[in-house]
Protein backbone atom coordinates (compact mmCIF):
# COMPACT_ATOMS: atom_id res chain seq x y z
CA UNK A 1 0.00 0.00 0.00
CA UNK A 2 1.30 3.10 -1.10
CA UNK A 3 2.15 6.39 1.49
CA UNK A 4 -1.48 8.10 -0.20
CA UNK A 5 -3.14 5.12 0.15
CA UNK A 6 -2.29 4.41 3.78
CA UNK A 7 -3.08 7.99 4.27
CA UNK A 8 -6.55 7.81 2.66
CA UNK A 9 -7.37 4.36 4.73
CA UNK A 10 -6.18 6.17 8.19
CA UNK A 11 -8.60 9.36 7.30
CA UNK A 12 -11.71 7.14 6.34
CA UNK A 13 -10.82 5.07 9.73
CA UNK A 14 -10.79 7.97 11.76
CA UNK A 15 -14.28 9.95 9.73
CA UNK A 16 -16.01 6.43 10.63
CA UNK A 17 -15.15 5.94 14.44
CA UNK A 18 -17.27 7.85 17.06
CA UNK A 19 -14.49 8.95 19.03
CA UNK A 20 -11.32 9.16 17.37
CA UNK A 21 -8.66 10.04 19.26
CA UNK A 22 -7.37 13.82 18.93
CA UNK A 23 -4.19 12.87 18.73
CA UNK A 24 -4.63 10.50 15.39
CA UNK A 25 -6.39 12.52 13.85
CA UNK A 26 -4.38 15.78 14.05
CA UNK A 27 -1.07 13.40 12.91
CA UNK A 28 -3.43 12.35 9.99
CA UNK A 29 -4.34 16.26 9.08
CA UNK A 30 -0.78 17.38 9.08
CA UNK A 31 -0.03 14.41 6.85
CA UNK A 32 -2.64 14.95 4.57
CA UNK A 33 -1.95 19.35 4.31
CA UNK A 34 2.12 17.76 3.24
CA UNK A 35 0.50 15.89 0.94
CA UNK A 36 -1.54 18.22 -1.03
CA UNK A 37 1.38 21.31 -0.85
CA UNK A 38 3.50 18.61 -2.41
CA UNK A 39 1.10 17.80 -5.39
CA UNK A 40 0.99 13.95 -4.37
CA UNK A 41 -2.63 14.19 -2.94
CA UNK A 42 -5.49 16.18 -4.92
CA UNK A 43 -8.98 17.22 -3.85
CA UNK A 44 -10.15 15.99 -7.69
CA UNK A 45 -8.14 15.38 -10.66
CA UNK A 46 -8.80 14.20 -14.09
CA UNK A 47 -8.44 10.65 -14.73
CA UNK A 48 -8.71 9.13 -18.65
CA UNK A 49 -10.84 13.18 -19.92
CA UNK A 50 -12.97 12.41 -16.76
CA UNK A 51 -12.90 14.93 -13.35
CA UNK A 52 -13.34 12.88 -10.25
CA UNK A 53 -13.62 14.42 -6.86
CA UNK A 54 -11.99 12.76 -3.63
CA UNK A 55 -14.21 12.66 -1.23
CA UNK A 56 -11.27 11.59 1.26
CA UNK A 57 -9.35 14.88 0.88
CA UNK A 58 -12.58 17.04 1.94
CA UNK A 59 -12.77 14.16 4.64
CA UNK A 60 -9.29 15.05 6.07
CA UNK A 61 -9.80 18.71 5.91
CA UNK A 62 -13.36 18.87 7.72
CA UNK A 63 -11.63 16.54 10.49
CA UNK A 64 -8.69 19.35 10.75
CA UNK A 65 -11.31 22.06 11.37
CA UNK A 66 -13.38 19.84 14.07
CA UNK A 67 -10.04 18.96 16.11
CA UNK A 68 -8.30 22.17 15.71
CA UNK A 69 -8.34 24.94 18.31
CA UNK A 70 -8.17 28.78 17.81
CA UNK A 71 -5.04 30.15 18.42
CA UNK A 72 -3.79 33.58 17.49
CA UNK A 73 -0.79 33.82 15.03
CA UNK A 74 2.22 35.87 14.81
CA UNK A 75 1.33 39.47 13.23
CA UNK A 76 2.75 40.32 10.25
CA UNK A 77 3.15 44.23 10.27
CA UNK A 78 -0.39 45.58 11.70
CA UNK A 79 -2.52 42.12 10.60
CA UNK A 80 -3.65 39.91 13.42
CA UNK A 81 -4.95 36.56 12.96
CA UNK A 82 -6.90 34.02 15.12
CA UNK A 83 -8.14 30.57 13.31
CA UNK A 84 -7.74 27.13 13.70
CA UNK A 85 -3.87 25.70 14.58
CA UNK A 86 -4.43 22.69 12.72
CA UNK A 87 -4.33 25.59 9.60
CA UNK A 88 -1.58 27.55 9.49
CA UNK A 89 -0.71 29.57 6.58
CA UNK A 90 1.40 28.35 3.46
CA UNK A 91 5.27 28.49 4.07
CA UNK A 92 6.74 29.03 0.60
CA UNK A 93 10.09 27.84 2.04
CA UNK A 94 8.53 23.98 2.10
CA UNK A 95 9.55 23.98 -1.88
CA UNK A 96 11.70 24.51 -4.21
CA UNK A 97 9.40 25.57 -6.77
CA UNK A 98 9.27 29.07 -7.96
CA UNK A 99 6.59 30.70 -6.57
CA UNK A 100 5.98 34.41 -6.34
CA UNK A 101 3.40 35.95 -3.30
CA UNK A 102 4.08 39.20 -3.96
CA UNK A 103 4.05 41.80 -0.75
CA UNK A 104 0.84 43.36 0.37
CA UNK A 105 -1.76 41.17 2.34
CA UNK A 106 -2.34 37.86 0.45
CA UNK A 107 -2.56 34.90 2.21
CA UNK A 108 -2.28 31.01 1.35
CA UNK A 109 -3.47 28.31 3.64
CA UNK A 110 -2.08 25.25 4.53
CA UNK A 111 -2.88 22.20 2.38
CA UNK A 112 -3.10 24.04 -1.25
CA UNK A 113 0.07 23.31 -3.86
CA UNK A 114 1.02 25.90 -5.82
CA UNK A 115 2.88 24.96 -8.98
CA UNK A 116 6.14 26.09 -10.55
CA UNK A 117 5.87 29.64 -11.62
CA UNK A 118 2.40 30.88 -9.57
CA UNK A 119 2.09 34.42 -9.24
CA UNK A 120 -0.09 35.67 -6.68
CA UNK A 121 -0.74 39.50 -6.58
CA UNK A 122 -2.06 41.08 -3.23
CA UNK A 123 -4.10 40.47 -1.56
CA UNK A 124 -5.17 37.81 -2.86
CA UNK A 125 -6.39 34.33 -1.21
CA UNK A 126 -5.92 30.62 -1.72
CA UNK A 127 -7.87 28.32 0.72
CA UNK A 128 -6.59 24.76 2.02
CA UNK A 129 -7.23 22.13 -0.45
CA UNK A 130 -6.81 24.13 -3.84
CA UNK A 131 -4.56 23.33 -6.34
CA UNK A 132 -3.24 26.09 -8.68
CA UNK A 133 -0.75 24.65 -12.01
CA UNK A 134 2.09 26.15 -13.07
CA UNK A 135 2.47 29.40 -14.90
CA UNK A 136 -0.49 30.87 -13.27
CA UNK A 137 -1.51 34.24 -12.43
CA UNK A 138 -3.93 35.15 -9.13
CA UNK A 139 -4.63 38.64 -9.41
CA UNK A 140 -5.34 41.32 -6.84
CA UNK A 141 -8.56 40.56 -4.39
CA UNK A 142 -9.05 37.13 -6.46
CA UNK A 143 -10.06 34.36 -4.86
CA UNK A 144 -9.56 30.11 -5.06
CA UNK A 145 -11.65 28.59 -2.92
CA UNK A 146 -10.98 25.52 -0.51
CA UNK A 147 -10.22 22.64 -3.27
CA UNK A 148 -10.91 24.52 -6.08
CA UNK A 149 -8.66 23.10 -8.80
CA UNK A 150 -7.27 25.93 -11.38
CA UNK A 151 -5.06 25.04 -13.78
CA UNK A 152 -2.03 25.70 -15.73
CA UNK A 153 -1.40 29.03 -17.74
CA UNK A 154 -4.82 30.42 -16.01
CA UNK A 155 -4.95 34.00 -15.70
CA UNK A 156 -7.16 35.51 -12.69
CA UNK A 157 -8.24 38.60 -12.98
CA UNK A 158 -8.52 41.43 -10.33
CA UNK A 159 -11.56 40.64 -8.10
CA UNK A 160 -12.55 37.44 -9.84
CA UNK A 161 -14.06 34.99 -7.55
CA UNK A 162 -13.35 30.98 -7.33
CA UNK A 163 -15.82 28.94 -4.98
CA UNK A 164 -14.86 26.36 -2.55
CA UNK A 165 -16.40 23.18 -2.10
CA UNK A 166 -16.47 20.94 1.15
CA UNK A 167 -19.59 19.60 1.57
CA UNK A 168 -20.90 16.85 0.52
CA UNK A 169 -18.26 15.05 0.55
CA UNK A 170 -18.45 13.69 -3.08
CA UNK A 171 -19.36 17.21 -4.49
CA UNK A 172 -16.76 17.95 -7.44
CA UNK A 173 -15.17 21.32 -6.65
CA UNK A 174 -15.19 23.64 -8.96
CA UNK A 175 -12.21 23.55 -11.61
CA UNK A 176 -10.85 25.90 -14.40
CA UNK A 177 -8.69 23.96 -16.98
CA UNK A 178 -5.91 24.94 -18.62
CA UNK A 179 -5.08 28.10 -20.34
CA UNK A 180 -8.62 29.91 -19.45
CA UNK A 181 -8.68 33.59 -18.95
CA UNK A 182 -10.93 35.04 -16.24
CA UNK A 183 -11.84 38.65 -16.10
CA UNK A 184 -12.26 40.86 -13.42
CA UNK A 185 -15.03 40.34 -11.34
CA UNK A 186 -16.27 37.16 -12.48
CA UNK A 187 -17.55 34.57 -10.43
CA UNK A 188 -17.29 30.82 -10.74
CA UNK A 189 -19.33 28.59 -8.21
CA UNK A 190 -20.39 25.35 -7.16
CA UNK A 191 -20.52 23.03 -9.64
CA UNK A 192 -19.20 24.49 -12.68
CA UNK A 193 -16.11 23.39 -14.64
CA UNK A 194 -14.50 25.90 -17.50
CA UNK A 195 -13.30 23.88 -19.56
CA UNK A 196 -9.69 24.28 -21.64
CA UNK A 197 -8.81 27.73 -23.51
CA UNK A 198 -11.78 29.58 -22.56
CA UNK A 199 -12.57 33.19 -22.32
CA UNK A 200 -14.87 34.36 -19.42
CA UNK A 201 -15.55 38.48 -20.01
CA UNK A 202 -15.51 40.60 -17.12
CA UNK A 203 -18.17 40.08 -14.58
CA UNK A 204 -19.32 37.09 -15.69
CA UNK A 205 -21.38 34.70 -12.93
CA UNK A 206 -21.60 30.96 -13.55
CA UNK A 207 -22.83 28.50 -11.06
CA UNK A 208 -24.73 25.08 -11.87
CA UNK A 209 -28.40 26.50 -11.60
CA UNK A 210 -28.22 28.83 -14.37
CA UNK A 211 -27.91 27.73 -17.90
CA UNK A 212 -25.18 28.87 -20.58
CA UNK A 213 -26.61 30.05 -23.72
CA UNK A 214 -24.44 29.31 -27.03
CA UNK A 215 -25.12 31.67 -29.49
CA UNK A 216 -22.89 29.84 -32.36
CA UNK A 217 -24.47 26.68 -32.25
CA UNK A 218 -27.66 27.50 -31.39
CA UNK A 219 -27.72 25.43 -28.10
CA UNK A 220 -28.76 25.96 -24.18
CA UNK A 221 -25.94 24.26 -21.86
CA UNK A 222 -27.67 22.90 -18.34
CA UNK A 223 -25.88 21.01 -15.97
CA UNK A 224 -27.35 17.06 -15.79
CA UNK A 225 -28.19 15.30 -12.80
CA UNK A 226 -25.66 15.70 -10.19
CA UNK A 227 -23.39 17.26 -12.70
CA UNK A 228 -21.19 20.63 -13.77
CA UNK A 229 -22.13 23.41 -15.68
CA UNK A 230 -19.79 22.66 -18.39
CA UNK A 231 -17.96 25.49 -20.17
CA UNK A 232 -16.90 23.72 -23.47
CA UNK A 233 -13.39 24.11 -24.61
CA UNK A 234 -12.39 27.65 -26.17
CA UNK A 235 -15.89 29.26 -25.60
CA UNK A 236 -16.12 33.04 -25.50
CA UNK A 237 -18.31 33.90 -22.79
CA UNK A 238 -19.65 37.30 -22.32
CA UNK A 239 -22.47 38.51 -19.44
CA UNK A 240 -25.91 38.79 -21.34
CA UNK A 241 -29.70 38.76 -19.81
CA UNK A 242 -32.92 36.77 -20.86
CA UNK A 243 -36.38 37.89 -20.03
CA UNK A 244 -37.91 36.37 -16.93
CA UNK A 245 -40.85 34.75 -17.53
CA UNK A 246 -44.72 35.77 -16.42
CA UNK A 247 -47.19 38.38 -17.43
CA UNK A 248 -45.62 40.84 -14.66
CA UNK A 249 -41.94 40.85 -15.85
CA UNK A 250 -42.53 41.28 -19.20
CA UNK A 251 -44.77 44.27 -18.68
CA UNK A 252 -41.79 45.68 -16.70
CA UNK A 253 -39.33 45.07 -19.23
CA UNK A 254 -37.42 42.67 -16.41
CA UNK A 255 -34.26 40.44 -17.36
CA UNK A 256 -32.61 37.80 -15.74
CA UNK A 257 -28.65 37.36 -16.00
CA UNK A 258 -27.69 34.89 -18.57
CA UNK A 259 -23.79 34.52 -19.45
CA UNK A 260 -23.55 34.38 -23.10
CA UNK A 261 -21.28 32.08 -26.14
CA UNK A 262 -20.59 34.87 -28.63
CA UNK A 263 -17.82 32.91 -30.12
CA UNK A 264 -14.95 30.24 -29.87
CA UNK A 265 -11.16 30.48 -30.16
CA UNK A 266 -9.42 28.96 -32.70
CA UNK A 267 -6.00 27.27 -31.73
CA UNK A 268 -4.19 30.62 -33.04
CA UNK A 269 -6.07 33.44 -31.16
CA UNK A 270 -5.21 34.70 -28.07
CA UNK A 271 -7.65 35.10 -24.93
CA UNK A 272 -6.94 38.53 -25.36
CA UNK A 273 -7.78 38.92 -29.15
CA UNK A 274 -10.56 37.00 -28.46
CA UNK A 275 -11.91 38.74 -26.18
CA UNK A 276 -11.59 41.89 -27.92
CA UNK A 277 -13.40 40.71 -30.99
CA UNK A 278 -16.20 39.42 -29.12
CA UNK A 279 -16.89 42.44 -27.51
CA UNK A 280 -16.90 44.31 -30.15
Amino acid sequence: MSGVDSLRARIEALREAPAPPADQVRAAVSELLVALEHGNARAAECVDGRWIAHGWVKSGILLGFRFGKNVPYATAGPLHFRDRDTFPTWDPGSTDRDVRIVPGGSSVRRGAYLGAGVVLMPPCFVNVGAWVGDGTMIDSHALVGSCAQIGRRVHLSAAAQVGGVLEPIGALPVIVEDDVFVGGGCGIYEGTRVGTRAVLAAGVVLTRSVPLYDLVRGEEIRADGGGPLVVPEGAVVVPGSRPASGEFAARRGIHLHAPVIVKYRDASTSAAAALEGALR
